[in-house]
């Protein structure tokens, strides 16, 4: 017990050395649309569901979600970025700078910004659409001024980190926003830059960064290892061994196959067949153009990626793992880094170094809905702690609980230094504002936690009688973000709102009570009857208001949405309201006689 403990005072040291960190982030950004709706019939013309739009939500993406991240980690993150002079680059604008992102990114008009639009039905994604395509280059004028921002980014991350070299994150995803004129100009200033980490769909494509660490998916090391060109090597006994084509062929995709060598024996087979007549030691399956994800086969003897076909007929318990342990020194000579970590998705990643030995971490298998970004998450983090100069397995265990903890739920995975140090069983640094607290100290109090990398979930009410249904709502407004701030109607308000005899309770009381739930964090009271410029000068990230109704006819919905908000509605739990219980309650006192011997009515009392 004592070990584990010092262990993660250990790591939370780390966490805590990396706070402000200056972090450049280039590389193709991306809005990740979320819409959910509900199905209940299929329509007539198809057997296709009928959907009833009930919510969407929209994140950074690509590389502005590893911004995201750095910055929620605890880093001073900085977006240098080509984004489209549209509806999609506004929104995306706002998410980075709800998460205190420095936006620096050059707005190219008439080249639309790449969105990634998913709906859900139940938690079950049944469409993606993408828009954004490789063939929207960038022309001569956008290269030009992407690579002015990326100088200035520099120096600007300099000056304000004190002289210090800043932190570079590469994120290529084939969308164009990486050409070949800024690939050569990163190579070229490479010494601007102390720690420099890529990510990237063709690795090949980035011959000369000398990068302290790639994190390729599987996919993407094993095409790399095919274009690599390839001689055999010769092994023995169990070791795996991999050949190639010596070139891509002009008209299809690269193969890569993996099985014993040819004539070997392996160590739990001395019986076993002629390679001859053994076909089953051939390559299994096609080669399937997609988008680097990797599936394995029905008859689990293949691992197919992009490009690539991987038969792990090797021998017993060979798995993607094993693969990219045998081949961490061939990927880090290929890449010339330092480090390379193979991702493996739900599976963990496989990370090597400098000393030749493999580390392998794990993950806990989660719906694929719940991963989307969990790879920013894992980029962010090993970034930060190797910039920080951890050792590389704390780097590796680091990143790997950053990626862990974010899958918990549909969306874009970001993870924030508080939830890391709480994974740790640390203490997240809350601050130390009173629950609470003045209009005029909202604003200070608001950007401290934006500078934290923290999301903030705002609510308003009279909150008279405080029941089980206001704090089941409040418990999940909570749920929402990092922080809940409730706005409490002022006597004077109530009675506007809601007549002369209300309120029944005193503000003080109410906001005492409000303040004292563990899911509550802010309590701020308003003397007008809309809480308009509270909303204004919080700038939520998650506007909640309880009801059975679509969020469109919440009358502060524009005004949130303007401001980069997101509205919600909850419904109260049956039965329970403030004006139900005042009703009992006048009721029961008005003629108490003929109730008294009744147990019935006195529990519901009591439970009122």
């Amino acid at each position: 017990m004592a070990g584990a403990a010092a262990e993660q005072r250990r790591l939370a040291t780390v966490v805590e050395s990396w706070l402000g960190r200056p972090v450049l982030i280039v590389g193709d950004a991306m809005l990740d649309e979320w819409r959910f709706a509900d199905s209940d019939r299929l329509c007539r013309e198809a057997p296709a569901p009928v959907l009833t739009l009930r919510r969407r939500i929209s994140a950074a993406g690509g590389a502005a979600n590893t911004a995201v991240n750095v910055a929620a980690l605890g880093g001073r993150a900085v977006l240098v970025a080509p984004v489209g002079a549209d509806v999609a680059g506004d929104e995306l604008h706002d998410c980075l700078d709800r998460a205190s992102v420095w936006d620096r990114t050059v707005n190219v008009p008439g080249r639309p910004t790449p969105v990634k639009r998913r709906m859900l039905a139940g938690n079950q994604i049944l469409l993606r659409e993408d828009s954004g395509d490789p063939e929207d280059a960038l022309d001569h004028d956008g290269v030009s001024r992407l690579l002015t921002a990326l100088s200035c980014a520099t120096e600007e991350l300099r000056a304000a980190a004190g002289g210090e070299a800043p932190t570079l994150v590469v994120c290529d995803y084939g969308l164009g926003a990486l050409p070949a004129p800024v690939r050569a100009w990163l190579v070229e200033n490479r010494q601007r830059y102390a720690t420099v980490a890529l990510d990237a769909h063709d690795l090949a494509d980035w011959r000369g960064l000398a990068p302290t660490v790639v994190t390729p998916s599987f996919a993407e090391a094993t095409r790399l290892l095919a274009r690599a060109g390839g001689t055999t090597r010769p092994t023995g006994g169990t070791e795996l061994h991999l050949e190639h084509p010596d070139g891509d062929p002009a008209d299809g995709p690269s193969e890569m196959t993996a099985g014993a060598a040819p004539g070997a024996v392996r160590a739990d087979d001395v019986t076993a067949p002629d390679p001859a007549q053994d076909r089953s030691r051939g390559p299994v399956g096609e080669p399937t153009p997609g988008e680097g994800r990797v599936a394995l086969t029905g008859d689990g003897l293949s691992v197919t990626g992009t490009g690539v076909t991987v038969n792990t007929r090797a021998g017993e318990g060979v798995d993607r793992a094993v693969l990219a342990e045998s081949r961490l020194a061939e990927l880090r000579a290929h890449t010339g880094a330092d480090v390379v970590a193979v991702t493996l998705d739900t599976e963990g990643a496989v990370v090597g170094g400098a000393d030749g030995e493999p580390r392998r971490s794990h993950s806990t298998p989660v719906p694929a809905s719940h991963a989307v970004g969990a790879g920013d998450a894992y980029l962010a983090a090993m970034t930060l702690a190797l910039a920080a100069d951890a050792p590389l397995p704390t780097a590796a265990q680091l990143a790997q609980l950053a990626a862990t903890i974010t899958v918990s739920d549909t969306g874009t995975c970001v993870c924030r230094r508080d939830d890391l140090l709480a994974a740790l069983d640390q203490p997240t640094g809350t601050t130390s504002h009173p629950a609470l607290v003045g209009g005029d100290e909202l604003d200070a109090i608001v950007a401290e936690y934006r500078e934290a990398g923290r999301s903030v979930v705002f609510t308003n009410g009279c909150f008279d009688v405080l029941h089980r249904g206001h704090v089941r709502y409040l418990e999940q407004a909570r749920a929402l973000g990092d922080l809940l701030i409730v706005a409490v109607n002022s006597d004077d308000s109530v009675r506007r709102l809601k007549g002369p005899d209300r309120p029944v309770n005193p503000v003080e009381d109410r906001g005492a009570l409000l303040a004292a739930l563990a899911c509550v964090d802010h309590v701020v009271v308003f003397e007008e009857d809309s809480p308009a410029a509270l909303i204004e000068a919080v700038r939520p990230d998650v506007y909640v208001k309880g009801g059975d109704y679509p969020p469109e006819l919440v009358p502060e919905a524009p005004l949130v949405r303007r401001l980069g908000g997101q509205v919600r509605t909850l419904g109260y739990v049956p039965d329970r309201s403030t004006s139900a219980i005042i009703e009992r309650i006048r009721s029961h006192s008005q003629d108490p006689s003929p109730h008294i011997n009744d147990p019935s009515l006195s529990s519901r009392t009591q439970a009122s």
